[in-house]
């Protein structure tokens, strides 16, 4: 493998750690922050309008990955579980380079393949020409690209299905296709969001036979998934996200028995950051109605003084 690349110039940031960069490392993330800012979607009043100083959309932060930091190394399988919007997939993207972090930073050997149920495929395209051009993307040649096309159809079960196209697909049959695609040419780093959770029974005994085996060619994996006993069978280490921060890092059995603690608990307080939003999103409420009442009442005038 070369050395770690990263957005800036790792060579030289990993070379002044202490200790000395361990050789096994394929992942470093350093204290790493996503923040992304999202709009709304509603009419604005006047009143509002003019108190924004003209902006039709008002605008907030969202710190979706706040100070996580770990080290993954080769022949790991590390699982990313936590509930829902606690950051999973946007450390991921993250992760994959998708994404800018915001405050620190996010350090690969190579560049990590990611695999997810909204992978990009090419709808209007057949599955055999997916295949190809996925291959392609991935850095084979084009005679690489023959000798793998039909092992990773067969690894996929799509054989009678491989010539149309792929909007004619499940959601199941894309992710086993694009999984076939990914893990054919053995990355160093592969991401894996939710894929496999819509694939069936047997798809999912056949992907943790080729993880496994991504495993022994001394890869790293990470598993984004809620299925916590897949977790529990497929991964050596797990991570556990809660509103953005790494709550636990350790074994999974460790680590499981905690997130399973928590989870069953009788009510689980949200996150300082929910109860500020769900405040300001009352604040808003209450707004929106007062305007709503001060423009009927303006509108009542308007039309009085009209009949008058």
């Amino acid at each position: 493998m070369s050395g770690i690349t990263g957005v800036a110039d790792t060579r030289q940031v990993l070379a002044d750690r202490q200790p000395p960069l361990d050789p096994a490392l394929t992942l470093v993330a350093q204290d790493a922050h996503v923040t992304y800012r999202v709009y709304e979607d509603r009419r604005v009043g006047l009143q509002e309008l003019v108190s924004r100083g003209g902006k039709l959309r008002a605008s907030r932060a969202i710190k979706a990955v706040k100070g996580v930091s770990f080290e993954a190394r080769a022949g790991e399988v590390i699982g990313v579980i936590g509930a829902n919007g606690s950051g999973k997939s946007t450390l991921l993207q993250a992760m994959a380079g998708l994404l800018p972090c915001t405050d620190g930073a996010i350090y690969a050997r190579s560049q990590p393949v990611i695999l997810g149920v909204g992978a990009a495929l090419q709808p209007l395209l057949s599955g055999r020409r997916n295949v190809e051009l996925g291959l392609l993307a991935l850095g084979a040649s084009q005679e690489q690209v023959e000798e793998q096309f039909d092992e990773v159809v067969e690894f996929s079960g799509l054989e009678d299905s491989i010539d149309l196209p792929l909007r004619t697909y499940s959601s199941g049959m894309k992710a086993r296709l694009h999984f076939a695609i990914a893990t054919s040419i053995k990355p160093d780093l592969l991401l894996i969001d939710e894929a496999l959770a819509v694939g069936d029974a047997d798809f999912r005994v056949r992907s943790e036979e080729r993880i496994r085996a991504l495993q022994a060619h001394a890869g790293t994996v990470f598993i984004v998934s809620h299925r916590l006993s897949e977790i529990q069978r497929t991964c050596t280490r797990v991570l556990w996200l809660c509103a953005g921060e790494l709550a636990a890092d350790g074994a999974p059995g460790e680590v499981l028995a905690k997130y399973r603690e928590w989870v069953g608990r009788p009510r689980n307080r949200p996150p300082r950051q929910q109860r500020e939003q769900r405040r300001r999103w009352r604040r808003r409420r209450r707004r929106r109605r007062q305007e709503r009442r001060l423009e009927r009442r303006r509108q009542r005038r308007q039309r009085l003084q009209a009949e008058g």
